[in-house]
């Protein structure tokens, strides 16, 4: 709050008026701020979940499937590929024509040339083939298919 002084006692003439002293107010309010924040992290933290989410693919059953660990690389071959010849890189969908140089610039820098293909359980092995020609000419080293364990 500024500080004010009262005026003089002496009131003869114009250079007698009383000085006024103030100082300037140069504090932010940072509440609004903070609530303006913790209403967007909330939003945040309510909708990450959501944009988890991946493209659905009906995996092959395998009896001796295991989990696998570790950062890898998933391509999702969904059953529209018969039509599009389309497939998804970490939800971003690619062209089967620029799979190629796609996969070598991700590649480039891993020391594990390692790929998982989730393939949807009916297609076509020619279909299959494609992608993985693609894969290999990319200069993937393994390429892995990912199979879902079976229900009990």
């Amino acid at each position: 709050m500024p500080k004010v002084q009262a005026a003089s006692s002496h009131s003869s003439g114009r250079g007698a008026r009383g000085h006024r002293v103030s100082t300037s107010l140069a504090e932010i309010n940072v509440v609004p701020l903070v609530d303006v924040m913790l209403v967007l992290l909330i939003i945040f933290m309510v909708t990450a979940p959501l944009l988890q989410r991946g493209i659905d693919v009906k995996l092959p059953t395998a009896v001796r499937a295991t989990a696998i660990q570790g950062e890898r690389i998933f391509i999702d071959v969904p059953l529209a590929y018969r039509q599009d010849r389309v497939v998804y890189m970490a939800n971003e969908p690619i062209k089967l024509e620029i799979l190629q140089e796609r996969m070598r610039q991700k590649m480039e820098n891993q020391s594990e040339k390692q790929v998982y293909l989730r393939i949807e359980g009916t297609l076509q092995v020619q279909d299959q083939m494609d992608v993985i020609d693609r894969l290999k000419a990319a200069g993937v080293q393994t390429i892995g298919i990912v199979a879902a364990t079976p229900k009990k």
